[in-house]
């Protein structure tokens, strides 16, 4: 992308969180998203696809960006393993393109492959004597369909507006404090659905009130030592980011009492090691990013890189709430 194309998306974007004013000059193709938004959701609901074997909940939002559906889904999985059953993932597998489809992630899935997001979710899911199977696919109902018989309750990273695919139950992640922005469809706003359909879903869950996402371990990028988190406190450092809201990466980097230099990158960069060649200019500053673009840059990582682990922590009443609706959702019973 172009400088100034980079420029121009940047200024739509903060025109979605201020004023819609700003982006009125493309008010001629908001009906256009309207209608095509409304259509799909009417022939949802007149014509919808068949049950599945097993019950998926998706995990989504209906605004662009980073709301903090990763770690909502480990920590729904999470959750529902210590309730006895059997989680899955689908995931579209952004940006990635692998030689088959279904494709089930394994410890050597090239990241290429299977996507970041993906990429993250199994690693953390599937560390020590844990397991949890991964299964990428554009077509999530299809990936659905290869885990028959091998999951109780299956998380759909996003897929909302995938009406391909039924669902048992819909959650809505909300960003607390980015919030719905101006309130208006894209491209003059950021929503990619009206608020209308909150009123649809079955929960809806705001990072940073019903949950927080914290930082949980600052990680060696090439060792996998773990240090302490304020290891880099009154420091500068590089901080790298390729993710949909890199304000709050850069925010928790603060709160730990580094002294960050932004480096961002549009959510889902392809990292090559010409991108972060910025840190032979600075060798004496560690370079610190998030966990979803280490997965990318793991085999070219340097001795000093490092990433911040992040993990969701709901309030006691949603992580009651949420367990009393996973043995619903997956149709088992506490007996």
């Amino acid at each position: 992308m172009s400088n100034a194309l980079a420029g121009l998306a940047a200024r739509i974007e903060r025109n979605w969180y201020g004023s819609v004013l700003g982006n009125l000059w493309l008010l001629p193709l908001w009906p256009v998203v309207w209608a095509v938004v409304h259509l799909r959701r009417r022939r949802f609901l007149r014509n919808p696809p068949p049950a599945n074997a097993v019950p998926v909940v998706v995990v989504g939002n209906i605004t662009v960006g980073g709301t903090g559906k990763t770690p909502l889904i480990t920590l729904l999985a999470e959750r529902a393993r210590m309730l006895g059953l059997r989680p899955a993932v689908v995931s579209r597998g952004y940006g990635a393109k692998a030689p088959h489809y279904p494709l089930m992630l394994t410890a050597e899935t090239p990241v290429e492959h299977s996507g970041d997001e993906p990429r993250l979710l199994f690693n953390r899911l599937n560390s020590g004597a844990s397991a949890c199977t991964v299964v990428v696919d554009p077509e999530r109902r299809r990936a659905v369909t290869a885990l028959a018989g091998q999951a109780d309750i299956i998380f759909s990273d996003d897929g909302l507006q995938h009406y391909a695919m039924a669902r048992a139950a819909e959650i809505v992640v909300v960003d607390h404090v980015r919030g719905f922005g101006n309130g208006w469809l894209l491209p003059l706003g950021p929503l990619r659905e009206p608020l209308a359909r909150l009123k649809t879903v079955d929960l809806v869950l705001r990072n940073g009130a019903d949950f927080l996402v914290q930082p949980t371990a600052l990680v060696n990028a090439v060792s996998g030592e773990q240090v302490a988190l304020h290891r880099f406190s009154g420091r500068e450092v590089l901080a790298v980011s390729g993710i949909g809201n890199p304000q709050r990466f850069y925010d928790s980097l603060r709160s730990l009492g580094m002294q960050p230099q932004e480096h961002r990158f549009a959510d889902h960069h392809q990292f090559q090691p010409d991108d972060l060649s910025f840190h032979e200019q600075n060798p004496d500053l560690p370079l610190v990013m998030t966990e979803k673009d280490w997965v990318k840059c793991r085999h070219f990582a340097q001795p000093d890189w490092w990433y911040l682990q992040v993990s969701a922590v709901a309030q006691p009443d949603i992580a009651a709430r949420l367990d009393s609706l996973l043995m619903i959702w997956s149709g088992k019973t506490h007996g």
